[in-house]
């Protein structure tokens, strides 16, 4: 046979056949795209294919494609996913009786959507004369809108098949079977595609095809949070789960306990539980850490603290149905309502019967813990996690109505996105409510220059009388033993002087204080860092010396009074307005009667 015969005996390829097949084997490969159920149909006399674009979709899911259209597979994969996604998204239902096709603008919302969609859920290669973005919003908003103004001539044309719709709604028939839920397969395979996604970025699989092992009750838990509840799921995603039977009991763990600072979770591996009732362990802990129950129980028994937190967090979580609650746990309905001081305030009057509850580490103990029990860390704005974690969950939790959320947990929510100010500014304020600044006074007296418009009228002048510069001065009673801290000092005395002449404050009443009190009289507020020296090395007894400063016949009886100490002091009483400044962590060996300003 010649070679002739043998080129003109070959059956010619169909490279736009090739290149259709090719597409669609890119979204087949999806397995998000697998789980909807459609077919193709290509044939040259399809009256319902579309002349001027590529397909388009039926609501029997059925993809009509142009029979002889030859373009690269990667625009027929993006084309065959945006009328998967029709189909996934609802928006060609199945029903049987006549049908109403959907008008312009529901066409070209449904389309804006799909291709929103299809920005982040890479497949293909979109066609170059689309838009770079489209409107928030779903479908019926934006159809509304468009239906209201007008739509857009950028989106006129987003979709699949030209000039026409890509949508098209005909009767269902019966004998194809029973009617399909493509919307209930998408979002199943969806949900399945990113925990996929998760495991693998958590370590627990090699592939997306790949099995992974069997997580344990508490794993699966954690892993709930993550994927399917919004509010606390940026939490979740950055705890870590320690689950060590030698941990625990070394350390007296009956069921788990939380380190906010090292965003550990610390699990006791031999208690049995359900999934319900390891989501509501597991959520309990979460918010202790969140809502910064450590840092906020200050001067209160820490104990007794937990406990009032545990009544306020479980009182919630059953209010949200998270979960199921564990028999044993502290849960009181009278309490609703309440916030964890106000509960403390309730519980501290009975601490014989408190002493015996139980938290989910132990009777008797909390399960807020001091540290991590692990090796030391380095952590990083962990305040700026839990409150981004909380206000991003509490965020998408309301967008997608998720369900009830109690008032109390909402309101603690929104105050941790507002954190509150520094220290150095709530000083400042301090300084303005009890500082007054000096005011002027106009008198005739003085005669301010005349205005050369008016010569001949006289106007006052302004001055500062000497009774108003003597009352705008405060006093300092300054711990200068030898524990106290140089850097509070430089820091608590900048801040000082910035403040005094900001508001024109010219002296402040200053005393030294050790073992014995030093007197140094009105000092320039810009020099008192550099008159101080630390006088000895005893106890710190700072009562004589705020006594003497009180009896001085020169301070104001209405100036107040900024108490500088380290927290190692005796039991001091000021009978006038006055605050402290101490370091951070630091504590008053007794209750504060002003305000507590703590150096950071």
């Amino acid at each position: 046979m010649s070679p002739a015969r043998t080129t003109k005996g070959k059956k010619k390829r169909d490279l736009a056949a090739e290149a259709f097949e090719a597409g669609l084997r890119l979204v087949r490969a999806d397995p998000s795209l697998s789980a909807v159920e459609f077919t193709v149909c290509r044939r040259e006399k399809c009256a319902v294919a579309p002349r001027g674009g590529l397909v388009r979709v039926d609501s029997d899911g059925v993809v009509h494609a142009h029979p002889d259209r030859l373009t690269e597979p990667a625009l027929w994969a993006w084309a065959l996913a945006h009328a998967a996604l029709h189909l996934g998204f609802g928006h060609v239902p199945a029903a049987t009786g006549e049908r109403v096709q959907p008008d312009d603008a529901d066409l070209t919302a449904r389309c804006a959507v799909v291709n929103r969609f299809l920005l982040g859920f890479r497949i293909g290669r979109a066609p170059d004369d689309l838009p770079a973005a489209y409107p928030d919003g779903d479908e019926e908003r934006l159809a509304a809108r468009w239906r209201r103004d007008g739509v857009p001539a950028v989106y006129e044309h987003c979709g699949t098949a030209g000039n026409a719709a890509d949508l098209l709604l005909v009767p269902w028939n019966g004998w194809l079977g029973r009617v399909p839920e493509w919307q209930t397969a998408f979002a199943s395979a969806l949900t399945r595609t990113v925990s996929t996604a998760l495991d693998m970025a958590g370590g627990r699989r090699d592939s997306m095809d790949g099995e992974a092992p069997r997580l344990r009750p508490w794993e699966e838990a954690l892993s709930w949070f993550v994927s399917s509840y919004p509010l606390l799921g940026g939490i979740a995603s950055g705890i870590t789960l320690v689950a060590d039977a030698e941990l625990a009991r070394a350390h007296g763990i009956s069921v788990a306990a939380v380190d906010a600072e090292a965003a550990e979770i610390y699990v006791n591996p031999l208690r049995r539980y359900d999934d319900e009732e390891w989501r509501f362990i597991l959520a309990h802990e979460m918010l202790h850490a969140a809502l910064r129950h450590g840092d906020r129980c200050g001067t209160r028994d820490p104990y007794l603290f937990n406990v009032a937190c545990d009544y306020v967090i479980n009182g919630w979580l059953v209010e949200m149905q998270v979960g199921t609650m564990p028999e044993g746990l502290l849960h009181d309905p009278e309490l609703a309502g309440l916030s964890a001081e106000e509960v403390y305030d309730r519980i501290a009057g009975d601490l014989r019967r408190m002493r015996r509850l139980s938290t989910l580490r132990g009777k008797g103990t909390g399960d807020i813990l001091g540290g991590p029990l692990g090796s030391p860390r380095d952590y990083v704005d962990l305040d700026g996690f839990y409150r981004r974690g909380l206000a991003q969950g509490l965020d998408l939790h309301q967008r997608q109505e998720r369900g009830f959320l109690p008032g109390g947990l909402v309101e603690e929510i929104r105050a941790l996105s507002h954190p509150p100010l520094p220290w150095d500014a709530r000083l400042a304020r301090w300084f303005d409510e009890f500082v007054p600044r000096p005011e002027p006074v106009r008198s005739y007296a003085r005669p301010s220059r005349r205005q050369a418009a008016t010569p001949d009228i006289p106007r006052a002048g302004r001055y500062l009388p000497p009774e108003e510069i003597a009352r705008c001065t405060f006093g300092v009673v300054l711990d200068t033993s030898g524990s106290m801290d140089r850097t509070l000092l430089g820091k608590a005395l900048g801040a000082i002087a910035s403040y005094a002449e900001a508001r024109d404050v010219p002296a402040a009443r200053v005393v030294f204080c050790d073992a014995a009190p030093h007197d140094a009289g009105y000092l320039p507020v810009t020099d008192i860092a550099g008159r101080v020296r630390v006088h000895g090395r005893g106890g710190t007894v700072l009562q004589p010396g705020i006594d003497l400063l009180l009896r001085a016949d020169d301070f104001p009886p209405t100036a107040p009074v900024l108490v500088i100490t380290d927290g190692w002091c005796d039991v001091l009483r000021v009978r006038r307005e006055h605050a402290y400044l101490i370091p951070q962590g630091a504590r008053l060996p007794f209750t504060a009667r002003g305000p507590v300003f703590r150096v950071s």
